[in-house]
């Protein structure tokens, strides 16, 4: 049950569940490839590349920081080649980079509409893409995709088609690459929070209310290194929910996650 040696490549990883992975597995001595398109400070967002790279290191772990914009298909091409070659392999691919736009299809911009088939679908369809040669030759490879169970309930749908249509698009990568490369041994799964998580895109879409009815991201980033210290040929083509990980590996005590504690936790979307 460790990352000690092994090499994770994690897209927009320079703050919120991205950035708690990356430092879970720097806790285990893990090569983590800091991977997000943000290199200079943001005046409004904390993190970057480089600062997370720093607290990666701090915590045990060795880093790469790469700046890298996961809509370019050279660009990540090279990342990945990049990273495999600065750490000798590639064990685990998180496609954690997502765009979020809650908006009905009238007030949706064909802009926002973009980057969101951008970010979500096709760039976890390019990072898998470039990851598989090099996962391959892992003994335990992972693609790990942040991304919600397939419901076809138009509930799901109704006032953000355009989102839901992205993150579904995650899914169904996971879907259909976890058969086609279930042979390879390469495990391909799907990770996603039972309640909202604190992180920058639920302070800006939703109300202050549901920031404080929301848990760390530490349970997204414990869940997460579950899944991906266990047995590839075992676990794959799986929809996982967070608490539903941590509770099967023995985890009792989800009082230290909540932001707020003693306050209801606010259920996240495509969660029954």
């Amino acid at each position: 049950m460790t990352l000690k040696g092994r090499t994770l490549f994690i897209t927009g990883a320079s703050r919120g569940i991205g950035r708690e992975i990356a430092l879970r597995a720097a806790r285990d001595g893990a090569n983590v490839v800091v991977a997000a398109k943000t290199s200079d400070p943001h005046p409004k967002l904390e993190g970057t590349i480089h600062s997370v790279a720093e607290e990666v290191v701090k915590a045990g772990g060795k880093a790469l920081a790469i700046q890298l914009d996961v809509r370019d298909e050279a660009a990540v091409a090279e990342a990945v080649g990049r990273a495999a070659r600065e750490f000798g392999g590639l064990d685990i691919l998180v496609n954690n980079a997502s765009a979020i736009s809650l908006t009905p299809t009238e007030a949706t911009a064909a802009k926002r509409f973009d980057l969101m088939m951008g970010v979500n679908v096709r760039a976890t369809f390019l990072c898998s893409q470039a990851a598989i040669p090099h996962l391959r030759k892992s003994a335990n490879p992972h693609i790990l995709t942040l991304s919600p169970p397939l419901n076809m309930d138009p509930k799901w749908f109704a006032g953000h088609v355009a989102y839901t249509i992205s993150k579904y698009g995650m899914s169904m990568c996971t879907l259909g690459m976890a058969e086609e490369l279930r042979g390879d041994g390469i495990a391909v799964n799907s990770l996603w929070p039972r309640t909202t998580i604190a992180t920058a895109a639920v302070a800006v879409n939703f109300p202050e209310a549901i920031l404080k009815a929301s848990r760390h991201a530490a349970i997204m980033a414990d869940a997460a290194h579950v899944i991906l210290t266990s047995d590839a040929k075992k676990n794959t083509g799986n929809f996982h929910i967070d608490e539903d990980v941590l509770k099967g590996a023995g985890t009792k005590d989800f009082a230290r996650y909540a932001v707020t504690p003693g306050v209801p936790l606010f259920q996240d979307l495509f969660i029954e």
